[in-house]
């Protein structure tokens, strides 16, 4: 399990307040060609730096966010949001000459419609600056990292980028910046920069659609800057770390599927700068920013990762013994799926022994899948299999069960439950579908009143003729006769 509690990153940059207004598209207007959104709920959140310490907090560890508000509505509102999280301290500075950014979103079933920017740009004026640099000052000691969070909105400007960094080679601790700027110069003295791709051709003016272009790209900023580092975030094509005593190290993109980019880039350096604090090396610390990556893209809206949500993604890559990296225990499982849930995911559940796995299991899963957004699957233990088919099963244990269905597309977490029925794991996690083959009917599928009751849905999937783990272990027990 993943441990950042004790660890506190100072996040320095452009905040915003993020707002998402979530409807439902029927028709086109009359008065203009412009989808008519019929609005349901409203969500507002940290946005820009802000969610960079959302991030951090939601992976276990403290953040202190240091950035420009407004004096206005909009800032009581961020700032309510902020006191809302007790592992984010607020050091804003309130300034009287610029509004607090905001961004209004307005998205119809998961396709974002229109977006409204209330902001400003300026750099920030010689008072405001010695503001940042005052509260950066204050807000360091007892920090274990600096993130400079940089979305271009004239919080960093060069002078507060210099002190940031100088106060942070003081302290001794590591410093990571997510740059805007096409002069990564401005960032001299940092220990790790993570542009996307379009970031680091348009600052080095070369192309970076292969491993070699990103590495002589990045080489050709990096020695100008100074720079010990560079992680590029390549979208689908995953991640490059180039460092300046020659190594190169690319992971391969996790996600998959794609909901949402929205913000992807805040979680992805809450998430190395957390692991290089704790002590991983860059190459590793990217590692699990990618793995980190690869869950939020999978959300909507600016979403975050929770450590639990890493936790069983890097489990699920390896690392572990076989099937131990697979299995979620019940707490675990829980509050995975109240995340995804909160998210606006729907998550499904099926169940099952999945004794040998056969094409019958694979289609089933399949289908499964394509009803929900998540798909928990629960095994019988094998002192459960045995009660249910005999003595002489099952024919694998729990632990090679679990690593073989965790490693289907189709299966997003597998638990495991002793009971003779998964009654109560469902009553705990109340998925929105539960799955069973169309062998049954709804009222003898085990939790369907539960499910129901909670306003979920019961799919029945039609099996493949002819595949059962059963025929195969008699197939399999017969003499072979060899002429």
């Amino acid at each position: 399990m993943l441990d950042f509690s004790r660890l506190r990153i100072l996040v320095l940059g452009d905040v915003m307040l993020d707002r998402f207004l979530y409807g439902t598209v029927e028709r086109i207007s009359p008065e203009a060609p412009v989808p008519v959104v019929r609005l349901g709920r409203t969500l507002a959140m940290a946005g820009g730096a802000g969610n960079v310490a959302r991030n951090i907090s939601a992976l276990g560890g403290q953040a202190v966010l240091v950035g420009l508000v407004g004096q206005d509505a909009a800032a009581a509102e961020l700032r309510g949001l902020l006191a809302a999280d007790s592992r984010i301290a607020d050091a804003l500075v309130a300034s009287p000459a610029r509004p607090t950014i905001c961004k209004m979103r307005v998205i119809a079933g998961t396709q974002q419609v229109v977006r409204l920017d209330d902001e400003t740009s300026a750099p920030a004026a010689a008072a405001e600056q010695a503001g940042l640099i005052a509260a950066l000052e204050a807000a360091l000691p007892g920090c274990q990292g600096l993130v400079l969070s940089d979305y271009a909105k004239g919080v960093l400007a060069p002078p507060v980028v210099a002190a940031a960094i100088a106060a942070a080679r003081r302290a001794g601790i590591p410093v990571l910046a997510d740059p805007k700027t096409d002069d990564f110069s401005q960032y001299r003295g940092a220990d790790c920069l993570t542009p996307n791709a379009r970031e680091l051709a348009r600052a080095a003016r070369l192309p970076v659609g292969t491993e070699a272009e990103v590495a002589a790209a990045a080489r050709a900023v990096m020695g100008p800057a100074g720079l010990p580092a560079l992680l590029c975030t390549r979208a689908e094509k995953g991640m490059t770390l180039v460092l300046a005593d020659g190594g190169v190290h690319s992971v391969p993109a996790e996600a998959r599927e794609v909901f949402d980019v929205s913000g992807a880039g805040d979680t992805v350096i809450a998430a190395l700068a957390l692991a290089h604090a704790a002590g991983e090396t860059l190459a590793e610390a990217m590692r699990i920013a990618n793995a980190a990556a690869g869950i939020v893209v999978g959300k909507l809206g600016t979403a975050t990762v929770t450590a639990d949500e890493l936790a069983h993604a890097l489990r699920a890559a390896g690392g572990s013994a076989p099937g131990e990296e697979a299995l979620l225990d019940r707490d675990a499982a829980l509050r995975l799926v109240r995340d995804w849930q909160a998210h606006g995911l729907r998550v499904g559940f099926a169940n099952g022994c999945f004794d040998i796995l056969h094409a019958g299991h694979v289609a089933l899963l399949r289908a499964a899948r394509r009803r929900c957004d998540r798909l928990v699957v629960a095994l019988n233990t094998d002192a459960g299999v045995a009660r249910l088919k005999g003595p002489a099963r099952p024919v694998n244990p729990l632990a090679d069960r679990a690593a073989v269905i965790s490693a289907l597309a189709a299966v997003d977490a597998v638990v495991a439950f002793g009971e003779d029925t998964p009654i109560e794991l469902i009553r705990l996690l109340l998925p929105d579908v539960l799955v069973k083959g169309a062998d049954y009917t709804i009222d003898r599928v085990v939790g369907a009143d539960i499910v129901q009751a909670a306003g979920g849905e019961v799919a029945l999937i039609d099996l493949v003729p002819g595949r059962s783990t059963t025929a195969l272990v008699t197939r399999l027990a017969k003499p072979v006769t060899v002429s």
